[in-house]
């Protein structure tokens, strides 16, 4: 692919939080390979504590330091904004993400409002983290109604004026991949998916405990966030069924209602309601910049 033609187009994106044993060798990979594809290439130092900003700096990249540690979508956020092509390229700073499949990627950009890289294989998180990214998939999945083959992989190429209309929605923290994913998803948005092999990270994780809980609300946020009522009419349903076949015998005896089966009753109403007004707020949130 001559690089003439795609000059201009792409704005490579680096995060990096406390990456400074792997931050040299991977500007040097990206520098090499894209240099001749990409307008800029841009690292996000999101505070860090080490020497990761001072060694980016010793490369002809823009370095951008954030004033502390704000998160990882908050970084990918302030590349974003300060970025000046059609397309961002986000990829992550510890040594996971190959060259050649960021060149698979922009091969594949240009009919394309996002392209995903799909990690090939089974096992490509810690395994404690494996549970939560299990049960978020499958909400994604229920929620869209198709599969969705890699919901939160860090590699991908974002047309950034579709990016600029959704970031106000995604939270500053690593569930920032996701929530852009099943944003431009549910939105209609032409998005694929390409395989790519992913390498084992340098140094150590900055993933914790937390980040498991963070996951159990970020279900519920996303619930509530997209179509909420695929959400709440089920669990009406399934409430006010069970408040009906609780109510019958006591009706059948001549005792009336039960206290429960008031209670069920009027709960799977409640949640009617609140899943109505769920889904004008997110309604509205997600059209707030279309």
């Amino acid at each position: 692919m001559p690089g003439g033609e795609n000059k201009k187009l792409y704005t490579i994106i680096i995060p990096a939080y406390n990456e400074e044993k792997a931050v040299g060798q991977v500007l040097e990979q990206v520098i090499d390979a894209c240099s001749h594809l990409v307008e800029e290439i841009i690292l996000v130092d999101d505070g860090s504590s080490d020497r990761t900003a001072e060694i980016a700096e010793q490369y002809d990249i823009r370095v951008i330091r954030q004033p502390r540690n704000m998160g990882y979508g908050a970084a990918l956020k302030t590349g974003i904004r300060a970025a000046d092509s059609e397309y961002v390229i986000t990829m992550d700073a510890d040594g996971q993400h190959r060259v050649e499949d960021i060149i698979a990627l922009i091969n594949a950009a240009q009919d394309n409002d996002m392209v995903v890289g799909q990690r090939s294989q089974v096992f490509h998180s810690s395994f404690w983290r494996m549970p939560g990214k299990w049960l978020l998939g499958l909400m994604a999945n229920y929620i869209l109604r198709r599969k969705v083959p890699d919901l939160n992989s860090g590699l991908r190429i974002i047309r950034r004026d579709v990016a600029l209309k959704y970031i106000h929605i995604c939270p500053a923290g690593f569930s920032f991949s996701t929530t852009i994913t099943m944003a431009l998803s549910s939105r209609g948005y032409r998005v694929k998916y390409v395989p790519i092999t992913i390498n084992s990270r340098i140094g150590k994780s900055t993933v914790s405990l937390a980040t498991g809980f963070n996951t159990i609300i970020l279900i519920l946020r996303i619930a509530s966030l997209f179509e909420p009522l695929r959400i709440f009419i089920p669990l009406s349903l399934i409430i006010g069924l069970a408040g009906i076949i609780w109510a019958i015998p006591y009706a059948v005896s001549g005792h009336g209602l039960s206290v429960g089966a008031m209670m069920a009753l009027g709960t799977s109403v409640n949640l009617l309601v609140l899943g109505l007004i769920c889904d004008q707020i997110s309604q509205l949130r997600l059209e707030r910049f279309e």
